[in-house]
C-alpha cells in the first residue's frame, strides 16, 4: 500500500494541512500512523465528512487547557502541565521535592510525606507555582506587562520564609543589587527603566517568534528584576508568550540545564547554543502533544 503525507493528502483534498494533521491525531483517518513525528496517510484514504465546521475547527492547546482545568480533568494535558512545568522549574533553582511529591501535592492538595524533612518553602512555592500556571492559561493573550510580570512574582513568593523578610519585595522590583552565576544584573535603581524599554521593544513585535521569546526570557534574566524568582517567572513568561504567539511551548528539564545556563550566558556570543536548547524541550512537547492528541502548527 502506498502512504501519503500530510502535505500531500492536504493538497489532494484542498484542505489546510493542520487539519489533516488534526483528523489524523483523532483517528477520523483509517489506516493512518506515525513514523516518529511523521504521519503515514493511506493512498485511498476517504475524505472525513465535514458534519459540523466548528467541530472539524481544531482545538489549540490554550483552549483545551482551559477547558480541562474549568472540568477538572484528571490525567489530561493540562494535569501534566502542571505537574511537569512545576517539579522542573522549581528543580533547577534546588527545590528538593521530587516529581512524585509535586505530583502528590498537585493531585491531593495535601503534604502527606513520613519520615523526610522537607523544607516548608519548597512545598509553599509549589503550590503557588500551580496557581501561577492558572493565571497564565487564563490569562494568556493579555498584552506582557510590568503588571503581568510583578503579578506573577507576587503569586510565586507569597507565604514564603522571604515575604516576611522586610527587605524583600513581593510583587516588586528588588531593592538591593544581586547578581546571577557570578555575573552582575541591573542595578535596582535601573530596574523600572530596563524593564520598560525591553517590553515596548518586545511588544512593539507584530508576529513574535521563538527567537523572540527567547530573547525576551535572556535579557529578563539579565534584568533579573526581582530579588529571588527571576528564573521561574521568566520561565512563566516564556510559557504564556509561546501560547499567546500560537508556538509550541517548552519545559527546561533537569536533563537541559546545563545547556540551558550555557545558552543564556553565550546569547550575545552564539544565539544558537540557547535556541538548540529550547527546540530540544520544544521537540520533547511536541511529542506530549502528539500523545494528548492536540494539534500544532
Amino acid at each position: 500500500m502506498n502512504y501519503l503525507s500530510v502535505a500531500e493528502m492536504a493538497k489532494k483534498w484542498n484542505m489546510s494541512e493542520r487539519t489533516v494533521r488534526n483528523y489524523c491525531a483523532n483517528d477520523k483517518i483509517s489506516g493512518a500512523f506515525l513514523t516518529g513525528k511523521t504521519w503515514n496517510i493511506p493512498e485511498n484514504a476517504e475524505k472525513p465528512e465535514r458534519i459540523n465546521k466548528k467541530s472539524d475547527e481544531p482545538q489549540t492547546l490554550l483552549e483545551r487547557l482551559r477547558a480541562e482545568k474549568k472540568s477538572s480533568l484528571k490525567g489530561g494535558i493540562y494535569h501534566k502541565v502542571q505537574i511537569e512545568l512545576t517539579y522542573n522549574s522549581n528543580h533547577i533553582e534546588g527545590s528538593k521535592l521530587t516529581h512524585d511529591q509535586t505530583r502528590y501535592i498537585f493531585e491531593t492538595n495535601t503534604i502527606g510525606f513520613e519520615d523526610e524533612a522537607i523544607n516548608v518553602d519548597d512545598i509553599i512555592e509549589t503550590s503557588n507555582h500551580f496557581r501561577c500556571i492558572d493565571y497564565i492559561i487564563e490569562n494568556a493573550e493579555q498584552r506582557l506587562s510590568e503588571d503581568f510580570i510583578k503579578h506573577l512574582h507576587l503569586l510565586l513568593k507569597s507565604g514564603t520564609s522571604d515575604s516576611r523578610k522586610e527587605w524583600f519585595r513581593v510583587g516588586e522590583y528588588k531593592q538591593y543589587p544581586n547578581e546571577v552565576g557570578g555575573i552582575d544584573t541591573t542595578l535596582p535603581e535601573d530596574v523600572t527603566r530596563e524593564m520598560k524599554a525591553l517590553l515596548k521593544e518586545y511588544n512593539a513585535i507584530k508576529d513574535k517568534s521563538l527567537e523572540d521569546i527567547v530573547d525576551l526570557h535572556q535579557r529578563f534574566e539579565v534584568i533579573h528584576p526581582f530579588q529571588d524568582g527571576n528564573g521561574r517567572v521568566g520561565r512563566l513568561v516564556m510559557f504564556k508568550e509561546c501560547m499567546a504567539n500560537s508556538i509550541v511551548p517548552f519545559i527546561i528539564t533537569e536533563e537541559l540545564k546545563m545547556f540551558y545556563y550555557r545558552g543564556l550566558h553565550e546569547w550575545d556570543r552564539v544565539r544558537g547554543f540557547l535556541l538548540d536548547t529550547c527546540l530540544t524541550a520544544q521537540d520533547n512537547y511536541k511529542m506530549l502533544l502528539d500523545y494528548f492528541r492536540v494539534p500544532y502548527k
